[in-house]
């Protein structure tokens, strides 16, 4: 009778599971109810700076997966602010994730794809507004530019050798910063002036009801006017414009806006919709220990609401699909049945992360998944 109770206890504690560690998977035959005693007795460290998912107080099935990815520390400029930071990243991409910056529009220092460095800082330029003051106007460009000299390029402000700027070209570009430009004086009869950009809006279907994004940013033309003075004792009292050549074409700012008009929703409870989670993932093979991961993974998302909605960038429903019309190739009715936006979800995930857990490691190294 013992040793029945014993060869049970063993099978019980006996696990085979592939351990993600890195990025790098290893196929593991420990013992332990815990991922914290299958990982001590496969002789993988995780350290209370490192990503484990499932958690170490999680149990853990046979053939389950399990996700470590160990910390490291890394220097981090973002718009000139150096600071460090912690990540469980493996890729440029997914350490910038960790000091939040999620704009699509950013620009840095390696390649998002890139392997991380040690030692190596990582340079962040985020997306920014700079009000320019120049030729009697005031000109708000967009820009993701790191430097004030790179900034006025992208925008398409062209200085003239003479003109007087407000800051140092050199400084970096930050938010809302404000750049006087003085021109020098030019030769008599002629001017070099910048010609401001047009704001556009286009209504977008797909976004939301009041969601508003920048889709192209503006860019400042340029144009040569040729005129005549009148002079008052060597004091000029009168111009007269005689011709006008456009040198660059002012670009258009285009701006979306949402007209997406969701429908009133049925009653839909964060309960009932992870109860068609978790049989929609058992459907593909996923059991309890994944669902864990999917569990928490929306409830980060969106509460496993049906109607969940990001306003400023579009994300819509429990997967937070951006944009939400995304859904519709699951379903008509991907804005209220929450079995079309999970399975749109989990082919999601299947197809980018493999598992849930997967998903749930990547989201907890960026915030995103």
């Amino acid at each position: 009778m013992l040793v029945a109770g014993a060869t049970s206890a063993f099978a019980v504690l006996h696990k085979e599971v592939t351990v993600d560690v890195d990025g790098e998977q290893v196929e593991v035959s420990a013992f332990g109810r815990t991922v914290a005693d299958v990982l001590a007795d496969a002789g993988i460290e995780a350290g209370e700076r490192d990503l484990v998912a499932p958690a170490l107080d999680d149990s853990v099935p046979d053939g389950g997966e399990i996700v470590v990815r160990h910390g490291r520390e890394i220097t981090v400029e973002v718009d000139g602010a150096q600071r460090t930071v912690w990540t469980t990243g493996l890729t440029v991409g997914e350490a910038i994730g960790d000091v939040g910056v999620r704009d699509d529009g950013a620009r840095v220092s390696a390649s998002r794809s890139a392997s991380l460095v040690r030692g190596d800082v990582l340079r962040v330029s985020t997306l920014k507004t700079l009000h320019l003051v120049v030729d009697g106007q005031v000109i708000d460009g967009l820009t993701s530019a790191p430097t004030v000299r790179e900034a006025l390029k992208e925008i398409g402000l062209v200085l003239q050798e003479g003109d007087q700027v407000s800051v140092p070209l050199g400084a970096t570009a930050v938010d809302g910063l404000v750049v006087l430009v003085t021109r020098a004086q030019q030769g008599s009869g002629t001017v070099v002036e910048a010609m401001p950009f047009t704001e556009r809006e286009v209504e977008d279907p797909r976004l939301a009801e009041g969601t508003r994004r920048v889709t192209t940013p503006g860019r400042a033309g340029q144009r040569q006017i040729t005129y005549a003075t009148a002079l008052v004792g060597g004091a000029e009292v009168d111009r007269t414009v005689l011709a006008q050549v456009v040198l660059a074409q002012p670009v258009d700012q285009v701006v979306s806006i949402g007209t997406m008009v969701v429908p009133d929703l049925p009653e839909v409870t964060p309960g009932s919709a992870q109860a068609i989670g978790r049989e929609l993932a058992a459907a593909r093979g996923w059991g309890d220990d994944e669902f864990a991961c999917l569990l928490q993974l929306w409830n980060r998302e969106s509460g496993w609401r049906v109607d969940a909605e990001n306003r400023s960038s579009g994300a819509y429903g429990i997967p937070q699909a951006l944009p939400g019309s995304k859904m519709a190739t699951v379903g008509d009715d991907w804005r209220t049945n929450p079995a079309t936006q999970i399975t749109w979800g989990l082919n999601y995930i299947g197809g980018r992360y493999g598992t849930p857990c997967g998903a749930w490691g990547s989201f907890l190294v960026k915030n995103w998944y």
